[in-house]
């Protein structure tokens, strides 16, 4: 396996991604700044069973990402239009985005990108809303994460 290295480290400034969301709508990092603060979780593939519990879980733990300000954006390589379909089949109210092309972009960027197998691994930064990092989280592609976010995110309310 073979990651890109350069995950951006804590309290450096995260580097911006311009994702799309749907064929016309794009999630960028810039939107948020000064804003909210965002939960940038990037995840192999979807229609995949700890995928799925992943997506899940941050589905379930919504109310408490809301009450710190914060918005999730769950990202792989996988095509907007299936994104869509995954997100509609699973329920999920928050934002799943495309890093289909340039494929990787994103995750290339945040240093969790696996060449190998043309996807990111699961890389998880929480970004305040200066900007920076406030948190990472970086496993291979087949560790399920044990937490999505941990005690800091209280914290990035005050960025």
């Amino acid at each position: 396996m073979t990651i890109e290295t350069g995950s951006p480290e804590t309290g450096s400034v995260a580097p911006d991604f311009d994702l799309e969301v749907t064929g016309s709508e794009r999630v960028r990092l810039s939107d948020f700044r000064g804003r909210r603060n965002v939960l940038l979780v990037f995840h192999p593939r979807a229609f995949t069973p700890v995928c799925e519990e992943e997506a899940l879980d941050l589905q379930e733990n919504l109310a408490a990402f809301e009450d710190a300000e914060t918005d999730v954006i769950l990202v792989s390589c996988d095509t907007a239009p299936a994104r869509q379909a995954w997100k509609r089949q699973l329920g999920l109210t928050y934002t799943l985005a495309s890093d289909f092309w340039p494929h990787g972009a994103a995750a290339q960027a945040y240093g969790v990108f696996d060449e190998t197998r043309g996807t990111p691994v699961r890389g998880t930064f929480l970004i305040d809303k200066s900007g920076r990092v406030v948190w990472t989280l970086i496993a291979d592609a087949d560790t399920r994460r044990t937490e999505l976010v941990s005690g800091p995110l209280g914290g990035a309310q005050a960025g």
